[in-house]
């Protein structure tokens, strides 16, 4: 039993080594994303400046609680995709020449995907949000939003879409693992629209508009990923 530890003991360090690296990394844009918030609140309450809408704090240390969020976010912005780098690059020395090949394609593909997600959520909620303004308007409804509801629902929303948009690579690798087939993919491509809709509509804003862009890519993703799966 100790010789089979001692075989995995290379194995272990080198999973501390990467989860202390990527520790480190979480403290130290953690407390530069504090310091910088001022910096990082200006530019977002400049790109969301939308028409009758007040952004106020309701208590004096709000500000202080808003830039503990904004250090927690751009921690977890940061090493997400440095954490799916270092699962890639932990499995890669025992992959074959063919499946290095895929994973190198992969990592830069997971990160473009997230980064994509991540900002497409914030376009639309820039311009739901304008739309949901405009309406309180009409109605006579004064727009005066909570500065931290804004901002944590802003980045949930969005954080969770860009993870949401790796789905398709994680179906991708499920498949070549020979987990799932694409054939079962196509066949359950109904519970996956209904299930798509049923997450989105758990996200702020909860608006019809937002509820079918939002989900319309991800239905597009599942079939593309069909679509990729079924030529290998």
């Amino acid at each position: 039993m100790l010789e089979k530890i001692n075989n995995f003991a290379p194995y272990l360090e080198d999973i501390r080594r990467r989860l202390y690296s990527i520790a480190l990394v979480f403290a130290g844009v953690f407390f530069v994303g504090i310091f910088s918030s001022p910096y990082i609140l200006r530019l977002l309450t400049g790109l969301f400046d939308i028409k009758d809408v007040v952004i106020a704090t309701t208590s004096p240390f709000q500000v202080a609680d808003v830039a503990v969020d904004i250090g927690l976010m751009s921690a977890l912005l940061v090493t997400f995709p440095l954490f799916v780098y270092n699962v890639f690059s932990f499995l890669f020395p025992g992959l074959t020449s063919r499946e290095k090949k895929v994973f190198i394609l992969l990592i830069p593909v997971a990160i473009l995907l997230f980064v994509v997600g991540f900002l497409y959520g914030m376009a639309i909620l820039y311009f739901t949000l304008g739309a949901l303004a405009s309406l309180n308007t009409s109605l006579g409804v004064q727009n005066i939003w909570d500065l931290g509801i804004f901002l944590s629902q802003l980045f949930l929303t969005s954080t969770l879409l860009g993870i949401i948009f790796e789905f398709p690579l994680f179906l991708t690798i499920l498949v070549r693992l020979g987990i799932i087939t694409a054939d079962a993919l196509r066949k359950k491509r109904r519970a996956f629209t209904a299930v798509a809709f049923i997450f989105v509509a758990l996200l702020p804003p909860t608006d019809g508009i937002s509820l079918i862009v939002m989900t319309v890519p991800l239905v597009l993703l599942y079939e593309v990923t069909i679509f990729i799966n079924s030529k290998k």
